[in-house]
């Protein structure tokens, strides 16, 4: 007898449509097995491709490896952007601290940088038609993993329900009581459309990659899009009630307050957010506390953000979301029976605390270094860049470098 899965997909503001970690999960539990049988419920009555949302990074070990382990990572090269690998790390003054170049002609080693949507909507047209029930918002769970919706319909007789659902999971509070808190940090989403012939210099200021900007817990960031556009971001130090200042999703009155905040910053960063001609967005970011685990529970678990949402300050989410996506279907494919199926996805759980809670803790310490420590980036440059290494590289090798990138930014300091 055959295993059957339910994947709630996203109850998140944000994200219009499942998310990454739920579309793979589906894809390898279906992908050349015919005993398992998966059914996404989606909240949204289509799919939208067109929802904001900036360029990510995908690593070898967790994003590279389950598009491979899904047979879709050549696909996804018809998409990916070497070059845009390029990033730029700097003050409001545009003194660059680290300025990198991306990969050059066709190389594809790295990490290739792939734009949101286009993720998503790879991994959706992997997906027979069948396996997503549209307008199904979940409302409830209940002790008996009944699923019940919006629309008055339910569902139940499920093997394994899987909480793909976001940071607000619906389904996360039968498995634990711990809820999104807010970081201290939000701001808004900006985009300049056709930035190469519109604005040519910035253009070329983000080089087809990503720039970084620090100072007095505020940043601008920029990331240049596969379609030619910029998705410009402008995180702060804020109270939570910060939206009722003034009309965040008036895009002309927020860049008055973007000019009035930013008074002082390099006149070209403060162009890449007056230069917005798209849809404003106003994001607060909010966190799941670092180490948070839950009793296992037969029968209901959770990945990507519903199980550890973060900060996207080290870039590590989707990565870490599709890596969760992976060895929960490994689990599921091993099991042959519903002792198996329990034993294993309690396996499965132990392992992604441990991942989630190390990846968690390396988003708080370079979130904190930029946006929480007086004089950055200057000051803690070297521990953010050491943070990064040891979370990519490992102890021993972070040890080795500690004093050459300290030995570096002292005579960078010297001469800047």
């Amino acid at each position: 007898m055959g295993t059957n899965v339910a994947i709630v997909g996203s109850a998140d503001v944000i994200h219009f449509f499942i998310g990454p970690a739920g579309c793979m999960l589906a894809r390898l539990l279906l992908n050349n097995n015919t005993d398992i049988s998966v059914t996404i419920f989606e909240s949204e009555s289509s799919i939208d491709f067109r929802s904001q949302g900036g360029t990510l990074d995908l690593h070898e070990r967790t994003g590279q490896a389950a598009l491979k382990e899904a047979g879709l990572f050549d696909e996804l090269l018809k998409y990916a952007r070497y070059d845009g690998e390029a990033f730029k790390i700097a003050d409001k003054d545009l003194l660059c601290y680290i300025a990198q170049q991306g990969s050059k002609g066709s190389s594809t080693t790295g990490r290739p940088e792939v734009d949101r949507p286009r993720l998503r909507e790879l991994l959706f047209r992997s997906l027979p038609e069948a396996t997503i029930r549209w307008s199904k918002k979940l409302v409830k769970i209940s002790e008996d993993h009944v699923l019940s919706f919006a629309d008055g319909s339910t569902a139940s007789g499920f093997d394994l329900i899987v909480g793909a659902d976001g940071a607000w999971s619906k389904v996360s509070p039968l498995l634990s009581d711990a809820r999104p808190y807010y970081s201290g940090i939000a701001g808004h989403s900006l985009l300049i459309s056709n930035a190469e012939q519109q604005v040519p210099k910035l253009h070329k200021l983000v080089n087809r990659g990503n720039l970084f900007s620090f100072s007095n817990g505020k940043s601008v960031m920029a990331q240049q899009m596969g379609d030619g556009s910029i998705n410009v971001a402008t995180w702060a130090v804020r109270p939570s009630d910060w939206q009722s200042a003034y009309n965040v999703h008036d895009r002309e009155e927020v860049k008055k307050t973007i000019r009035e905040e930013y008074a002082g910053w390099h006149p070209d960063l403060l162009a890449l957010t007056q230069a917005a001609d798209g849809a404003v967005q106003p994001r607060d970011l909010y966190m799941l506390p670092i180490g948070q685990k839950w009793k296992h529970r037969p029968g209901v678990t959770l990945i990507g953000d519903a199980a550890h949402v973060m900060t996207p300050f080290a870039g590590e989410g989707v990565n870490l979301a599709l890596q969760d996506a992976m060895k929960l279907a490994s689990a599921i494919k091993s099991s042959h029976s519903s002792s198996y199926l329990d034993s294993n996805i309690e396996a499965f759980e132990r392992d992604m605390f441990s991942r989630a809670t190390e990846t968690q803790q390396l988003t708080y310490d370079m979130m904190t270094a930029m946006f929480f420590t007086p004089g950055a980036p200057r000051q803690g440059i070297e521990r953010y860049i050491l943070r990064a290494v040891r979370g990519e590289l490992g102890p021993w090798v972070t040890a080795l470098l500690t004093p050459v990138v300290y030995a570096w930014f002292l005579i960078f300091k010297l001469i800047w």
